[in-house]
């Protein structure tokens, strides 16, 4: 039985690392080389594309303040992640990224909410009572409760406290529980 029952104005919202692609644990995705999609993160968004009306990525990317790696690298990560989808039928309608260290006074990142108002000022549309925020760490789970979104969890090695409306181990599994 689904979880979600859904029309075809909601909008889903991925963060990046731990979702879409292997997470480098204790440091950073500094080039393509690095960035590794996540098994089913294809074919979950070949299934999921349809049922929504807009696909955003949400992700902290602090390793730029901290000067482990460029916006320019960053930026290349990001154009072949999205010409992978592109190739696959699959189309990202926006990355909203949190370059700041944590803690800085104008804080983006993830638990915080600005990226999501951020997105609806550019898609207007967009209902966060009909969002779908999937993410792999507390951080995630509390930018879409904030925000008053349904929250999926990507199980992972992380230990999370907050609670999550639904868990799955990858964006197959989401797919099932979403009924139109």
């Amino acid at each position: 039985m689904p979880v979600f029952h859904i029309d075809s104005t909601w909008t889903l919202f991925l963060d990046r690392d731990g979702v879409l692609n292997h997470r480098k644990m204790g440091g950073y995705i500094e080039s393509i080389e690095e960035f590794e999609f996540l098994p089913h993160v294809i074919s979950g968004l070949k299934r999921l594309r349809p049922m929504f009306a807009r696909i955003i990525i949400v992700t902290n990317q602090q390793g730029i303040a901290k000067g482990v790696y460029s916006l320019e690298q960053l930026d290349a990560i990001h154009q072949y992640m999205l010409l992978e989808f592109e190739k696959n039928g699959i189309h990202i309608d926006q990355i909203y990224v949190a370059t700041n260290l944590k803690g800085d006074i104008n804080d983006r990142r993830k638990p915080h909410s600005k990226m999501g108002i951020e997105a609806k000022l550019d898609f207007p549309e967009i209902d966060f009572r009909k969002s779908i925020m999937v993410g792999d760490t507390d951080s995630d789970i509390e930018f879409g409760t904030k925000l008053g979104m349904k929250t999926v969890l990507i199980k992972s090695e992380e230990r999370v406290l907050h609670n999550s409306d639904l868990y799955v181990n990858n964006l197959i599994e989401l797919a099932n529980e979403i009924q139109i």
